[in-house]
Protein backbone atom coordinates (compact mmCIF):
# COMPACT_ATOMS: atom_id res chain seq x y z
CA UNK A 1 0.00 0.00 0.00
CA UNK A 2 0.70 3.34 -0.55
CA UNK A 3 -0.05 6.95 1.01
CA UNK A 4 -0.51 10.13 -0.50
CA UNK A 5 1.14 13.48 1.38
CA UNK A 6 -0.68 16.62 -0.03
CA UNK A 7 0.38 19.85 0.43
CA UNK A 8 -3.02 21.75 -0.21
CA UNK A 9 -4.54 25.41 -0.49
CA UNK A 10 -3.48 25.61 -3.80
CA UNK A 11 -5.87 26.89 -6.89
CA UNK A 12 -5.15 24.32 -9.56
CA UNK A 13 -5.65 25.23 -13.01
CA UNK A 14 -5.15 24.02 -16.69
CA UNK A 15 -6.08 21.89 -19.07
CA UNK A 16 -6.46 18.14 -18.84
CA UNK A 17 -6.96 15.14 -20.54
CA UNK A 18 -8.71 12.35 -18.84
CA UNK A 19 -7.77 8.51 -19.46
CA UNK A 20 -10.30 5.68 -20.62
CA UNK A 21 -13.19 4.30 -17.98
CA UNK A 22 -11.59 0.99 -16.44
CA UNK A 23 -15.07 0.16 -16.43
CA UNK A 24 -15.36 -0.12 -20.34
CA UNK A 25 -11.49 -0.91 -20.83
CA UNK A 26 -11.41 -4.15 -18.95
CA UNK A 27 -14.87 -5.62 -20.41
CA UNK A 28 -13.52 -4.64 -23.57
CA UNK A 29 -10.03 -6.48 -22.76
CA UNK A 30 -12.06 -9.96 -21.92
CA UNK A 31 -14.60 -9.44 -25.03
CA UNK A 32 -11.21 -9.25 -27.78
CA UNK A 33 -10.99 -13.06 -26.50
CA UNK A 34 -14.13 -13.63 -28.42
CA UNK A 35 -12.41 -13.54 -31.91
CA UNK A 36 -9.38 -14.95 -33.57
CA UNK A 37 -8.70 -11.42 -35.39
CA UNK A 38 -6.48 -9.09 -34.42
CA UNK A 39 -8.04 -5.81 -32.08
CA UNK A 40 -6.15 -2.63 -31.93
CA UNK A 41 -7.43 -0.29 -28.92
CA UNK A 42 -6.39 3.52 -28.58
CA UNK A 43 -6.37 5.08 -25.22
CA UNK A 44 -5.48 2.02 -22.79
CA UNK A 45 -4.93 3.03 -19.53
CA UNK A 46 -1.72 1.95 -17.70
CA UNK A 47 -3.62 0.77 -14.36
CA UNK A 48 -2.78 -2.33 -12.27
CA UNK A 49 -5.94 -4.20 -13.71
CA UNK A 50 -5.21 -3.78 -17.09
CA UNK A 51 -1.53 -4.94 -16.33
CA UNK A 52 -3.17 -8.47 -14.92
CA UNK A 53 -5.31 -8.77 -17.37
CA UNK A 54 -2.51 -8.56 -19.88
CA UNK A 55 -0.36 -10.71 -18.29
CA UNK A 56 -3.39 -13.69 -18.35
CA UNK A 57 -3.51 -13.11 -22.32
CA UNK A 58 0.72 -13.95 -22.54
CA UNK A 59 0.06 -16.78 -20.13
CA UNK A 60 -2.78 -18.12 -22.22
CA UNK A 61 -0.25 -17.61 -25.22
CA UNK A 62 -2.02 -14.75 -26.95
CA UNK A 63 0.31 -11.92 -29.02
CA UNK A 64 0.00 -8.16 -27.66
CA UNK A 65 1.93 -5.87 -29.46
CA UNK A 66 2.34 -2.58 -28.90
CA UNK A 67 3.48 -0.45 -25.21
CA UNK A 68 0.85 0.14 -22.63
CA UNK A 69 2.65 3.43 -21.10
CA UNK A 70 1.88 4.87 -25.25
CA UNK A 71 -1.90 3.84 -24.68
CA UNK A 72 -1.96 1.98 -27.39
CA UNK A 73 -2.28 -1.87 -28.01
CA UNK A 74 -2.90 -4.86 -30.45
CA UNK A 75 -3.91 -8.17 -29.11
CA UNK A 76 -4.03 -10.99 -31.37
CA UNK A 77 -5.97 -14.08 -29.64
CA UNK A 78 -5.49 -16.64 -32.49
CA UNK A 79 -2.70 -18.83 -30.68
CA UNK A 80 -4.50 -18.81 -27.38
CA UNK A 81 -4.95 -21.85 -25.51
CA UNK A 82 -6.26 -22.42 -22.20
CA UNK A 83 -6.41 -25.55 -19.56
CA UNK A 84 -8.86 -25.29 -16.93
CA UNK A 85 -6.07 -27.51 -14.54
CA UNK A 86 -3.45 -24.95 -15.14
CA UNK A 87 -4.52 -21.90 -15.94
CA UNK A 88 -6.01 -19.49 -13.33
CA UNK A 89 -7.46 -15.84 -13.42
CA UNK A 90 -6.32 -12.98 -11.71
CA UNK A 91 -7.53 -13.16 -7.95
CA UNK A 92 -8.12 -9.92 -6.20
CA UNK A 93 -10.15 -8.26 -9.13
CA UNK A 94 -13.37 -8.14 -9.63
CA UNK A 95 -13.33 -8.26 -13.63
CA UNK A 96 -11.76 -11.21 -13.63
CA UNK A 97 -15.36 -13.06 -13.70
CA UNK A 98 -15.87 -11.16 -17.27
CA UNK A 99 -13.20 -13.54 -18.49
CA UNK A 100 -15.78 -16.43 -18.06
CA UNK A 101 -18.40 -15.95 -21.15
CA UNK A 102 -15.23 -15.67 -23.61
CA UNK A 103 -13.28 -18.80 -22.47
CA UNK A 104 -16.70 -20.44 -22.56
CA UNK A 105 -17.21 -19.46 -25.70
CA UNK A 106 -13.63 -20.18 -27.24
CA UNK A 107 -12.56 -23.45 -25.19
CA UNK A 108 -15.77 -24.89 -23.46
CA UNK A 109 -14.38 -24.14 -19.66
CA UNK A 110 -13.60 -21.92 -17.42
CA UNK A 111 -12.41 -21.54 -13.36
CA UNK A 112 -13.66 -18.49 -10.81
CA UNK A 113 -11.19 -18.38 -8.04
CA UNK A 114 -12.76 -18.03 -4.24
CA UNK A 115 -11.19 -14.30 -3.97
CA UNK A 116 -12.39 -12.74 -6.88
CA UNK A 117 -13.62 -9.26 -5.29
CA UNK A 118 -12.88 -5.41 -6.32
CA UNK A 119 -13.39 -2.29 -4.02
CA UNK A 120 -15.03 -2.95 -0.65
CA UNK A 121 -18.23 -2.16 -1.33
CA UNK A 122 -19.99 -4.28 1.20
CA UNK A 123 -21.03 -7.84 -0.48
CA UNK A 124 -20.30 -8.27 -4.29
CA UNK A 125 -22.11 -11.56 -5.17
CA UNK A 126 -21.81 -13.53 -8.01
CA UNK A 127 -24.89 -15.90 -8.16
CA UNK A 128 -26.07 -13.54 -11.04
CA UNK A 129 -22.88 -14.35 -12.93
CA UNK A 130 -23.41 -17.97 -12.29
CA UNK A 131 -27.56 -17.95 -13.09
CA UNK A 132 -26.52 -16.13 -16.57
CA UNK A 133 -23.87 -19.00 -17.28
CA UNK A 134 -25.88 -21.62 -16.71
CA UNK A 135 -28.39 -19.92 -18.78
CA UNK A 136 -26.57 -20.36 -21.65
CA UNK A 137 -25.91 -24.25 -21.17
CA UNK A 138 -22.78 -24.37 -18.74
CA UNK A 139 -22.53 -26.57 -15.93
CA UNK A 140 -21.22 -24.52 -12.34
CA UNK A 141 -19.63 -26.77 -10.44
CA UNK A 142 -18.05 -26.16 -6.97
CA UNK A 143 -14.40 -27.47 -6.57
CA UNK A 144 -11.84 -26.36 -3.89
CA UNK A 145 -11.58 -22.91 -3.35
CA UNK A 146 -12.86 -22.45 -6.96
CA UNK A 147 -15.71 -22.81 -9.29
CA UNK A 148 -15.44 -24.47 -12.38
CA UNK A 149 -17.66 -23.41 -15.49
CA UNK A 150 -18.02 -26.00 -18.52
CA UNK A 151 -20.29 -26.14 -21.27
CA UNK A 152 -20.25 -29.91 -22.87
CA UNK A 153 -22.22 -28.00 -25.79
CA UNK A 154 -22.14 -24.80 -27.60
CA UNK A 155 -23.83 -21.85 -26.36
CA UNK A 156 -27.34 -21.62 -26.71
CA UNK A 157 -29.84 -18.32 -26.07
CA UNK A 158 -31.63 -17.46 -23.31
CA UNK A 159 -33.86 -14.86 -22.04
CA UNK A 160 -33.31 -13.25 -18.56
CA UNK A 161 -34.99 -10.82 -16.87
CA UNK A 162 -31.92 -9.55 -13.78
CA UNK A 163 -32.85 -8.90 -10.61
CA UNK A 164 -30.95 -5.94 -10.36
CA UNK A 165 -29.38 -3.41 -13.05
CA UNK A 166 -25.92 -5.23 -12.51
CA UNK A 167 -23.08 -3.40 -14.88
CA UNK A 168 -20.70 -6.63 -15.31
CA UNK A 169 -23.71 -9.21 -15.19
CA UNK A 170 -24.70 -7.32 -18.24
CA UNK A 171 -21.52 -7.12 -19.85
CA UNK A 172 -21.52 -11.16 -19.22
CA UNK A 173 -24.84 -11.77 -20.89
CA UNK A 174 -23.71 -9.40 -24.13
CA UNK A 175 -20.39 -11.84 -24.25
CA UNK A 176 -22.04 -15.19 -24.09
CA UNK A 177 -24.78 -14.00 -26.13
CA UNK A 178 -22.84 -12.60 -28.83
CA UNK A 179 -21.69 -15.98 -30.06
CA UNK A 180 -24.46 -18.47 -28.98
CA UNK A 181 -27.34 -19.94 -31.21
CA UNK A 182 -30.73 -17.74 -31.42
CA UNK A 183 -31.40 -14.67 -30.19
CA UNK A 184 -31.44 -13.61 -26.30
CA UNK A 185 -32.59 -11.09 -24.37
CA UNK A 186 -31.84 -9.28 -21.22
CA UNK A 187 -34.40 -6.96 -19.05
CA UNK A 188 -33.49 -4.87 -16.75
CA UNK A 189 -30.16 -3.87 -18.42
CA UNK A 190 -27.46 -2.12 -16.61
CA UNK A 191 -27.31 1.13 -19.33
CA UNK A 192 -24.62 3.02 -17.68
CA UNK A 193 -22.04 5.08 -20.25
CA UNK A 194 -19.47 2.79 -19.93
CA UNK A 195 -21.99 0.27 -20.79
CA UNK A 196 -22.96 1.94 -23.84
CA UNK A 197 -19.01 2.02 -24.93
CA UNK A 198 -18.72 -1.56 -24.62
CA UNK A 199 -21.80 -2.63 -26.36
CA UNK A 200 -20.41 -0.05 -28.88
CA UNK A 201 -17.10 -1.71 -29.09
CA UNK A 202 -18.91 -5.18 -29.49
CA UNK A 203 -21.18 -4.13 -32.17
CA UNK A 204 -18.06 -2.84 -34.50
CA UNK A 205 -16.50 -6.20 -33.91
CA UNK A 206 -19.96 -7.61 -35.52
CA UNK A 207 -21.80 -8.61 -32.63
CA UNK A 208 -25.90 -7.68 -33.61
CA UNK A 209 -27.31 -5.79 -30.55
CA UNK A 210 -31.00 -3.58 -30.44
CA UNK A 211 -31.19 -1.27 -27.64
CA UNK A 212 -27.96 0.20 -26.58
CA UNK A 213 -28.70 2.51 -23.48
CA UNK A 214 -31.90 1.60 -22.93
CA UNK A 215 -33.07 -1.11 -19.65
CA UNK A 216 -33.92 -3.95 -22.49
CA UNK A 217 -31.43 -5.36 -25.05
CA UNK A 218 -31.69 -8.14 -27.54
CA UNK A 219 -29.18 -10.08 -29.02
CA UNK A 220 -28.92 -11.76 -32.25
CA UNK A 221 -25.93 -14.56 -32.15
CA UNK A 222 -23.78 -14.61 -35.13
CA UNK A 223 -20.78 -17.43 -36.53
CA UNK A 224 -17.83 -15.52 -35.86
CA UNK A 225 -16.52 -11.62 -34.61
CA UNK A 226 -13.72 -9.55 -36.19
CA UNK A 227 -11.05 -7.63 -35.54
CA UNK A 228 -11.11 -3.41 -35.27
CA UNK A 229 -9.64 -0.55 -34.68
CA UNK A 230 -11.16 0.99 -31.77
CA UNK A 231 -10.64 4.21 -29.49
CA UNK A 232 -11.74 4.46 -26.33
CA UNK A 233 -13.71 8.12 -25.13
CA UNK A 234 -12.81 9.71 -21.37
CA UNK A 235 -14.08 8.51 -18.30
CA UNK A 236 -16.76 10.47 -17.09
CA UNK A 237 -16.04 9.66 -13.89
CA UNK A 238 -12.53 11.55 -14.33
CA UNK A 239 -14.20 14.69 -16.15
CA UNK A 240 -16.50 14.99 -12.97
CA UNK A 241 -13.36 14.10 -10.51
CA UNK A 242 -11.32 16.86 -12.14
CA UNK A 243 -14.16 19.72 -12.37
CA UNK A 244 -14.79 19.35 -8.76
CA UNK A 245 -11.01 19.82 -7.94
CA UNK A 246 -11.09 22.63 -9.89
CA UNK A 247 -13.96 24.04 -7.77
CA UNK A 248 -13.13 22.80 -4.34
CA UNK A 249 -9.92 24.56 -4.44
CA UNK A 250 -10.88 27.65 -6.07
CA UNK A 251 -9.15 27.10 -9.04
CA UNK A 252 -10.18 26.88 -12.87
CA UNK A 253 -9.70 22.99 -14.54
CA UNK A 254 -10.73 22.85 -18.18
CA UNK A 255 -11.53 19.16 -18.70
CA UNK A 256 -11.77 17.25 -22.35
CA UNK A 257 -15.15 15.37 -22.56
CA UNK A 258 -15.62 13.86 -25.64
CA UNK A 259 -19.49 12.44 -24.40
CA UNK A 260 -21.00 15.64 -22.70
CA UNK A 261 -24.69 14.25 -23.56
CA UNK A 262 -24.04 12.10 -20.39
CA UNK A 263 -23.68 15.11 -18.31
CA UNK A 264 -27.39 16.46 -18.14
CA UNK A 265 -27.63 15.05 -14.13
CA UNK A 266 -24.19 15.28 -13.26
CA UNK A 267 -24.82 19.22 -14.12
CA UNK A 268 -27.75 19.64 -11.98
CA UNK A 269 -26.10 17.68 -8.76
CA UNK A 270 -22.90 20.64 -9.47
CA UNK A 271 -25.85 23.15 -9.72
CA UNK A 272 -26.90 22.17 -6.02
CA UNK A 273 -23.55 23.45 -4.70
CA UNK A 274 -23.32 26.11 -6.42
CA UNK A 275 -20.81 25.18 -9.12
CA UNK A 276 -21.96 25.92 -13.11
CA UNK A 277 -20.66 23.49 -15.64
CA UNK A 278 -19.83 24.18 -19.18
CA UNK A 279 -19.10 21.92 -22.46
CA UNK A 280 -18.27 23.81 -24.96
CA UNK A 281 -16.23 22.69 -28.06
CA UNK A 282 -15.25 19.23 -26.52
CA UNK A 283 -14.12 20.35 -23.56
CA UNK A 284 -16.08 20.85 -19.79
CA UNK A 285 -15.19 23.62 -17.48
CA UNK A 286 -16.59 24.14 -13.68
CA UNK A 287 -17.36 27.94 -12.55
CA UNK A 288 -18.13 29.16 -9.08
CA UNK A 289 -19.63 32.70 -9.30
CA UNK A 290 -20.64 32.68 -5.08
CA UNK A 291 -18.69 30.47 -3.73
CA UNK A 292 -19.37 26.90 -2.43
CA UNK A 293 -23.23 27.31 -1.08
CA UNK A 294 -25.62 24.04 -0.92
CA UNK A 295 -29.02 25.66 -3.00
CA UNK A 296 -31.97 25.87 -0.98
CA UNK A 297 -34.46 23.41 -2.13
CA UNK A 298 -38.26 25.19 -2.52
CA UNK A 299 -39.66 22.27 -0.24
CA UNK A 300 -38.09 24.03 2.86
CA UNK A 301 -38.87 21.28 5.07
CA UNK A 302 -36.53 18.71 3.86
CA UNK A 303 -32.83 18.83 2.99
CA UNK A 304 -31.01 18.83 -0.44
CA UNK A 305 -30.23 15.82 -1.72
CA UNK A 306 -28.07 13.63 -3.82
CA UNK A 307 -29.40 10.50 -4.80
CA UNK A 308 -27.48 7.86 -6.43
CA UNK A 309 -28.23 4.69 -7.63
CA UNK A 310 -27.64 2.68 -11.13
CA UNK A 311 -28.20 4.68 -14.64
CA UNK A 312 -30.27 6.79 -15.45
CA UNK A 313 -29.59 8.04 -11.78
CA UNK A 314 -26.34 9.47 -10.75
CA UNK A 315 -23.88 7.30 -10.43
CA UNK A 316 -22.97 5.40 -7.27
CA UNK A 317 -19.16 5.60 -7.11
CA UNK A 318 -19.44 9.66 -7.55
CA UNK A 319 -20.78 10.07 -4.73
CA UNK A 320 -17.99 10.63 -2.62
CA UNK A 321 -16.55 13.33 -5.12
CA UNK A 322 -19.92 15.10 -3.93
CA UNK A 323 -19.67 14.45 -0.07
CA UNK A 324 -16.61 16.17 -0.82
CA UNK A 325 -17.77 18.96 -1.82
CA UNK A 326 -20.86 18.90 0.38
CA UNK A 327 -18.14 19.16 3.47
CA UNK A 328 -16.98 22.44 1.94
CA UNK A 329 -19.80 24.07 0.48
CA UNK A 330 -21.98 26.52 2.98
CA UNK A 331 -25.33 24.33 4.00
CA UNK A 332 -27.04 21.13 4.78
CA UNK A 333 -26.69 18.53 2.22
CA UNK A 334 -27.94 14.30 2.67
CA UNK A 335 -26.41 11.99 0.24
CA UNK A 336 -28.08 8.85 -0.59
CA UNK A 337 -26.34 5.44 -2.14
CA UNK A 338 -29.05 3.49 -3.13
CA UNK A 339 -27.14 0.15 -3.97
CA UNK A 340 -24.44 -0.81 -1.29
CA UNK A 341 -24.69 -1.45 2.26
CA UNK A 342 -22.18 0.27 4.21
CA UNK A 343 -20.34 2.34 1.88
CA UNK A 344 -20.70 5.54 3.53
CA UNK A 345 -18.57 4.24 6.67
CA UNK A 346 -15.73 6.27 5.74
CA UNK A 347 -17.53 9.28 6.31
CA UNK A 348 -15.82 9.23 10.31
CA UNK A 349 -12.45 10.05 8.24
CA UNK A 350 -14.14 13.43 7.55
CA UNK A 351 -14.28 14.68 11.47
CA UNK A 352 -10.25 14.38 11.61
CA UNK A 353 -10.12 17.50 8.97
CA UNK A 354 -12.57 19.56 11.21
CA UNK A 355 -16.15 18.33 9.20
CA UNK A 356 -19.27 17.23 10.34
CA UNK A 357 -20.68 14.35 8.79
CA UNK A 358 -24.02 12.30 10.22
CA UNK A 359 -24.29 8.68 9.45
CA UNK A 360 -28.20 8.62 9.29
CA UNK A 361 -28.77 4.46 8.15
CA UNK A 362 -26.23 2.31 5.88
CA UNK A 363 -27.19 4.27 3.15
CA UNK A 364 -27.09 8.00 4.09
CA UNK A 365 -24.88 10.55 5.03
CA UNK A 366 -25.83 14.17 6.10
CA UNK A 367 -22.96 16.59 5.88
CA UNK A 368 -23.33 20.21 7.46
CA UNK A 369 -20.59 22.17 5.23
CA UNK A 370 -18.64 25.40 5.43
CA UNK A 371 -16.78 24.33 8.71
CA UNK A 372 -13.30 25.66 9.07
CA UNK A 373 -11.25 22.78 8.34
CA UNK A 374 -7.44 21.30 9.38
CA UNK A 375 -4.90 19.76 7.64
CA UNK A 376 -5.22 15.87 8.57
CA UNK A 377 -3.99 12.45 8.57
CA UNK A 378 -6.63 10.02 7.29
CA UNK A 379 -7.09 6.42 6.06
CA UNK A 380 -8.20 5.46 2.96
CA UNK A 381 -10.39 2.55 2.46
CA UNK A 382 -9.92 0.27 -0.27
CA UNK A 383 -12.61 2.15 -2.30
CA UNK A 384 -11.60 4.46 -5.46
CA UNK A 385 -13.30 7.53 -5.57
CA UNK A 386 -13.34 7.72 -1.56
CA UNK A 387 -9.72 8.08 -2.00
CA UNK A 388 -10.27 10.93 -4.45
CA UNK A 389 -12.89 12.50 -2.07
CA UNK A 390 -10.44 12.91 0.63
CA UNK A 391 -7.58 13.83 -1.34
CA UNK A 392 -10.20 16.40 -2.77
CA UNK A 393 -10.56 17.82 0.92
CA UNK A 394 -6.90 17.52 1.84
CA UNK A 395 -6.24 19.69 -1.73
CA UNK A 396 -9.03 22.65 -0.48
CA UNK A 397 -7.10 22.94 3.18
CA UNK A 398 -3.97 24.78 3.92
CA UNK A 399 -1.31 22.66 5.02
CA UNK A 400 -0.01 19.15 4.84
CA UNK A 401 -2.20 15.97 4.96
CA UNK A 402 -1.66 12.43 4.49
CA UNK A 403 -4.00 9.91 3.23
CA UNK A 404 -2.92 6.30 4.16
CA UNK A 405 -3.61 3.39 1.79
CA UNK A 406 -4.89 5.67 -1.34
CA UNK A 407 -3.39 2.99 -3.78
CA UNK A 408 -6.80 2.35 -5.22
CA UNK A 409 -7.10 5.46 -6.94
CA UNK A 410 -3.89 3.39 -9.27
CA UNK A 411 -6.83 1.16 -10.03
CA UNK A 412 -8.77 3.52 -12.13
CA UNK A 413 -6.33 6.29 -13.12
CA UNK A 414 -2.92 6.38 -14.42
CA UNK A 415 -0.63 9.22 -14.07
CA UNK A 416 -3.58 10.86 -11.56
CA UNK A 417 -1.28 12.22 -9.43
CA UNK A 418 1.43 13.30 -12.15
CA UNK A 419 -1.94 15.09 -13.80
CA UNK A 420 -2.63 17.04 -10.51
CA UNK A 421 1.22 18.43 -10.05
CA UNK A 422 0.63 19.51 -13.87
CA UNK A 423 -2.10 21.99 -12.27
CA UNK A 424 -0.07 22.89 -9.78
CA UNK A 425 -0.50 20.56 -6.78
CA UNK A 426 1.91 19.53 -4.16
CA UNK A 427 1.16 15.99 -3.85
CA UNK A 428 3.43 12.88 -3.28
CA UNK A 429 3.10 9.26 -3.44
CA UNK A 430 5.17 7.76 -0.06
CA UNK A 431 5.62 4.31 0.72
CA UNK A 432 3.91 3.01 3.94
CA UNK A 433 6.41 3.40 6.92
CA UNK A 434 7.96 6.29 4.93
Amino acid sequence: MSDLVVHGGLPLKGRISPSANKNAVLPILCATLLTREPVTLRGVPDITDVRKILSVFRDLGSQIDGELEQGVLTIHHRDTHFDIAHNRLPEEMRSSIMLVPPLLARFGCARIENDVQGCTLGVREIDPHVEIFQGFGAEVLRGTEMLLVKAPQPLHAQDCWLDYASVTTTENFVMGAALADGTSTLTNAACEPHVQEFCRFMSQMGAEIDGIGTSRLTIKGVDRLGGIDFSFVEDFHEVVTFLALGAITGGDIVVKNGAPEFFPLIDRTFAKFGVRVVHENGWSRAFVDDGLRVKEPFTRNMLQKVEAAPWPYLAVDLLPIFIALGVRAEGNMMFWNKVYDGALGWTSELSKFGAHAFISDPHRVVTFGGKHLVPAEVESPYIIRVAIALLMLASSIDGKSKIFNATPIRRAHPRFVENLVSLGARIEWVENGH
